[in-house]
């Protein structure tokens, strides 16, 4: 067993996470992160590193994947600790510190804790065809982390919500040709964004609507056809190269429902003065919390990571008074 002494443990490797790791560190607040996944960044590595954010201030547009490593650059001259590919199991309260321990058998001590877990625990909603993980990660694929492997290929794209309408418009920049299937007339992604994608039908876009998954033939993980059906079962083949379904995601809070923690629908309820969950040093900040009037943006949990911070100060560093500081005067913090 791997012992680790912190002073905020952050349970969570998003971009709330790491830039909570920033502010902590200003205040001179040792941390240290845990995450399910291999790879910091939470849904913006694992889902939609590609994908381009518009409202990140300073940033007309930068895509997820950018955004994770120029935080993780910002959270560097603190040297946090960060332990991937497991997750949180166990927390024993200890009045006045926290041991908590991790399902790769580290136990951690800390003074406080954090949790930026977005939604939680979560993956793919996968489609319901026979033997589609012989397929996964050759050429089925739940997100999109490299967009030239499309380059001149053909796609199938299925999905009705925001997910798969913004990828189809991205993609049909790269595609010889993409095949939109969708269950329903109508889809329920933002109607701007499926009037822009309709106008695409006269370059390289092709409705397979209103029709459903059937199966996928292929060899050695490489589909042949993707057969689809329609409401009367009638069965339609379409060759392609990729299939990309976006049903969306499955997630749950996972052990943090055990923490005896207020929850409202799978969510924490949290004080927005302080981001204090109902469980004194216990702080949720990012998507994973909630209270009135919470907007679910990245730029709002980054103010909640400030926020959370200034307001574990005391807790870890009782001794000491906290005199505010913008960072133009006190420049990086590295001690």
């Amino acid at each position: 067993m791997k012992k680790i002494n912190t002073d905020v443990l952050i349970v969570g490797a998003g971009p709330v996470g790491l830039f909570s790791v920033f502010e902590l560190g200003q205040l001179g607040i040792k941390s240290c992160i845990v995450d399910c996944l291999d790879e910091i960044g939470g849904q913006c590595s694992a889902l939609y590193p590609e994908k381009p954010i518009y409202d990140i201030p300073a940033y007309p547009v930068i895509n997820a994947q950018e955004l994770i490593l120029n935080l993780n650059k910002q959270m560097k001259p603190f040297n946090p600790k960060v332990l991937l590919n497991q997750q949180v199991e166990k927390i024993i309260d200890l009045d006045n510190s926290f041991k908590v321990f991790t399902s790769s058998n580290n136990e951690i001590s800390t003074k406080c804790i954090f949790i930026a877990a977005g939604n939680g625990a979560f993956g793919p909603n996968k489609p319901p065809i026979k033997n589609i993980e012989k397929f996964e990660n050759k050429s089925v694929f739940y997100s999109v982390k490299n967009k030239s492997i499309f380059d001149d290929k053909t796609i199938a794209i299925a999905g009705g919500g925001d997910s798969a309408v913004d990828w189809a418009i991205e993609l049909s920049k790269n595609a010889r040709k993409i095949f939109f299937i969708h269950r329903r007339e109508k889809l329920r992604a933002a109607p701007k964004n499926v009037e822009m994608l309709k106008s695409l039908e006269k370059k390289n876009v092709e409705f397979i609507i209103p029709f459903q998954l059937d199966s996928i033939n292929g060899k050695d993980g490489l589909i042949n056809e993707l057969i689809v059906k329609d409401l009367d079962n009638n069965k339609k083949k379409i060759n392609t190269d990729f299939f990309l379904p976006f049903f969306g995601l499955s997630n749950d809070l996972g052990p943090i429902k055990n923490w005896e923690l207020e929850i409202e629908k799978n969510i924490l309820k949290v004080d927005q003065s302080t981001c204090k969950t109902s469980k004194d040093r216990i702080y949720a900040i990012g998507d994973v919390c909630t209270y009135n009037g919470k907007l679910k943006l990245i730029l709002t949990g980054f103010s909640e990571a400030a926020i959370a911070a200034h307001a574990c100060y005391n807790t870890v560093h009782p001794e000491k008074v906290l005199h505010f500081e913008y960072s133009t005067t006190k420049g990086i913090n590295k001690t």
